[in-house]
């Protein structure tokens, strides 16, 4: 096991890997987990969106396309080899794209909330990230911070390059990514849509929307299970999601997609306890698929849903596609999965017209997540 101390009072592991939850070893993976829990609750008082351990246990255990690294802080002086769980107070992973983006670290930092304002536990965490990453020889990283509250402008708010979006300057997460040298590139909004919908409203934006697109397209629903031939187009469509979303200042590159890739991240979504439902619209005269959207459900978590990708090809735009979409896909979440009381979603501040559809359907604002990035 890795460790290196980065102040008197804090100890930053590396995560060993358990073989299983019930190992030893799996106090790190555990303690995570707790630490993400509270984290959560605290700052929206729900914790939907903190990964369980079963999930991180599979998640830590892929690393096909990703190398990821755990890291976790215990006080000074503990011993990793007796270490339990409620040791942990903090956790950064560190995510190394392998098959694109070989500049590029994704970095998180998570402290538990009864020590968010010990600024040098968080940084502890994120210099040692920041390492782990230089030692993997990428030359830039990105990391989000989450925010309860999105600020009015003005004293305490700092704005998106975009011009969209601001986050809170006083918040312990932003101040350490600001003394860090990081910089804000985008912001993102986080929606939450409450549930049920009104099944003949739903209804209304599917029947409004397939109109407007016309009979050169048609919707087409699948329950976990993409079928196999249809694999590609839908990793052609994840690599164009790359390129057609926004992702403001980001240095990002396009991401390569194929079909044993995306087959790749179905078979890790079940692997951490959870199913998909995607729609997608077809071109029916060329058999093409322009467009789709994505819900993500835990298995074990019946109350809450991820809203995921959505996205239309730029080519295709102006037809209500987006809205085609999500409405067809809303309808079949309801019917699958009639248990969700909530969905969670998040688009970015400058993505006006994928906006409106969420507002248009109820979506309502949860706050922000910020997008900082730092060259190494």
């Amino acid at each position: 096991m890795t460790t290196h101390s980065q102040d008197d009072a804090w100890l930053v592991v590396e995560a060993p890997h358990p073989s299983s939850l019930d190992a030893p070893e799996a106090w790190a993976y555990v303690g995570r987990c707790l630490v993400d829990a509270a984290s959560e609750t605290a700052l929206h008082g729900w914790d939907d969106l903190s990964s369980p351990a079963p999930a991180v246990l599979a998640a830590m255990a892929d690393q096909r396309h990703t190398r990821k690294t755990l890291l976790v802080a215990v006080p000074a002086g503990t011993d990793p080899a007796t270490a339990v769980a409620t040791d942990v107070r903090g956790f950064a992973l560190v995510k190394v794209p392998l098959d694109d983006n070989l500049h590029l670290a994704q970095v998180s930092v998570v402290v538990h909330p009864e020590h968010d304002a010990d600024a040098a536990l968080g940084t502890a965490l994120l210099d040692r990230a920041t390492a782990v990453a230089t030692a993997a020889g990428r030359t830039t990283a990105i990391q989000a911070t989450m925010h309860a509250h999105e600020p009015a402008e003005g004293p305490g708010s700092l704005t998106s390059p975009t011009g969209s979006g601001r986050v809170p300057t006083d918040a312990p997460a932003v101040r350490r990514v600001l003394d860090a040298g990081w910089t804000l590139v985008q912001v993102e909004r986080h929606s939450i849509l409450p549930l049920p919908a009104d099944p003949a409203e739903v209804e209304g934006w599917r029947a409004a929307s397939a109109a407007r697109a016309g009979a050169d397209y048609r919707a087409v629903t699948w329950d976990d299970a993409i079928p196999p031939e249809r694999l590609g187009q839908v990793a052609h469509l994840m690599q164009r999601m790359s390129t057609d979303a926004p992702s403001g200042e980001a240095a990002l590159e396009e991401e390569s997609w194929d079909a044993e890739r995306y087959g790749d991240l179905v078979d890790a979504l079940h692997a951490g306890g959870r199913r998909l439902l995607m729609t997608v619209v077809e071109h029916v005269p060329t058999g093409d698929l322009v467009a789709f959207t994505l819900f993500v459900h835990p298995v074990d978590q019946p109350a809450f849903a991820f809203q995921e990708d959505t996205l239309v090809l730029r080519e295709h735009r102006g037809r209500r596609l987006g809205m085609l979409a999500k409405a067809t896909n809303l309808a079949a979440l309801a019917a699958i999965r009639p248990s969700v009381e909530r969905v969670h979603t998040w688009n970015a501040q400058e993505n006006g017209p994928m906006l409106d559809i969420n507002v248009a359907m109820g979506f309502a604002p949860s706050g922000v997540v910020a997008l900082w990035q730092r060259g190494l």
